[in-house]
């Protein structure tokens, strides 16, 4: 029987294919293999704080609008034509309390004094005649008549009207004068001017706004303080009557042309309620002398925004921490003895913009890590660096 015969065909591809496997096989088994490293735990570098308990004043912070503390519309009572105004009724212009800042032409009401003057004379002349009438009247009953005259008889009526003419006349000479005087339109207080809406030579009619004025002995600045704040301030809540100078003070600070200034006031009274929008309560703040040039400082004008603080009390045995040094859960970061976290709850008292104030839940002397540290784990050993 005859043996198959394998073609070289097939044994070539299949030897290439073994050579292949094999090289493939050397080349694996002679490749460098990499050395084994240690893994070794990186510890973290964290900055702490040793707290001291201390005493802390805390004042409150707020903000508000300068507006005066009154603000008017200088208002015509009589009409009649603008003849003369204070070079100060301008907008932006100060006078002083009593400056003459305009006058109505007063001829009319000048006129109406010397004719109410003329009736008061002749009033008077027949008031005189009538008084010697009755005087007659009561001579002649007396010689003439019998029993108890009448009032009639004895022109008590006309003397009566007499009278009555002389006093009309009395006040109307009294209204001319009165009016003959609100020619003359003189400052309420001292103050700037807001607005003005009359000039020389025009016509007003009775009740015609001439300017809004406002005075500028005195700021106000409305100061939104809610109830939790209060806790902090020592604000007389009862309705009574209290010194001024016991209430807290307030320092203003403003910032103008890059350059921030302050004026110092108190707190003088607190609004009637509640606001409904937001639910805080408004005290009122008060500087005086707002305008007075005081080391090249401008003055604190109407309409201008403030920022606020409000003198608080003190408060002793708490912690101040920065902000960063406690988290939005109110919990601290602390490094213990053996150099390892914990991390704590802590009771919050207030907080502003740059530290937070703890009431509860730390010990004089311990560390309270002050530096980033985002993957903090109870138990977790780090390297305090300023210690």
């Amino acid at each position: 029987m005859k043996q198959p015969v394998i073609s070289l065909k097939v044994l070539l591809p299949l030897a290439v294919l073994v050579l292949a496997g094999v090289a493939s096989w050397i080349v694996f088994a002679l490749r460098t293999q990499p050395a084994p490293q240690n893994s070794t735990a990186t510890i973290p570098d964290v900055n702490v704080l040793r707290v001291q308990p201390q005493s802390v004043r805390l004042n409150v912070y707020s903000q508000g609008v300068v507006s005066p503390r009154e603000e008017i519309d200088l208002v015509s009572e009589v009409a009649g034509k603008v003849v003369q105004m204070h070079p100060a009724l301008v907008a932006g212009g100060f006078f002083k309390v009593n400056d003459l800042l305009l006058t109505i032409d007063p001829r009319d009401y000048d006129y109406a004094i010397t004719a109410a003057q003329a009736k008061i004379a002749e009033a008077k002349r027949v008031l005189i005649s009538e008084q010697a009438q009755v005087e007659q009247a009561r001579h002649e009953w007396q010689a003439l008549g019998e029993g108890e005259a009448s009032s009639l008889a004895l022109r008590k009526p006309q003397l009566a009207e007499a009278e009555a003419k002389l006093q009309a006349a009395q006040a109307d000479l009294a209204k001319a004068q009165l009016n003959r005087s609100r020619c003359e339109l003189r400052a309420p207080f001292t103050g700037r001017v807001l607005s003005k809406q009359a000039g020389v030579g025009q016509f007003i009619v009775v009740g015609a706004v001439v300017a809004r004025i406002y005075a500028s002995d005195v700021a106000e600045i409305r100061l939104p303080i809610s109830t939790e704040q209060l806790t902090f301030l020592n604000l007389p809540l009862a309705l009574s009557p209290v010194d001024v100078r016991q209430w807290p003070k307030v320092t203003v600070t403003a910032d103008l042309g890059g350059h921030s200034y302050q004026w110092l006031g108190h707190i003088v009274r607190s609004e009637a309620a509640l606001s409904e929008d937001s639910g805080q309560w408004y005290w009122v703040a008060q500087v005086l002398n707002p305008v007075l040039p005081v080391a090249q400082r401008p003055p604190l004008i109407k309409g201008l925004f403030v920022h606020a603080e409000i003198e608080g009390t003190e408060r002793a045995n708490v912690y101040r921490l920065p902000r960063n040094a406690i988290s939005s859960l109110q919990t601290v970061k602390l490094v213990n003895a053996e150099q390892k976290l914990e991390i704590r709850t802590v009771q919050v008292l207030c907080s502003d913009s740059d530290a937070v104030i703890v009431e509860s839940g730390l010990k004089p002397g311990e560390r309270v890590v002050v530096s980033e540290l985002p993957m903090a784990i109870n138990g977790t050993t780090v390297k305090v660096l300023n210690d």
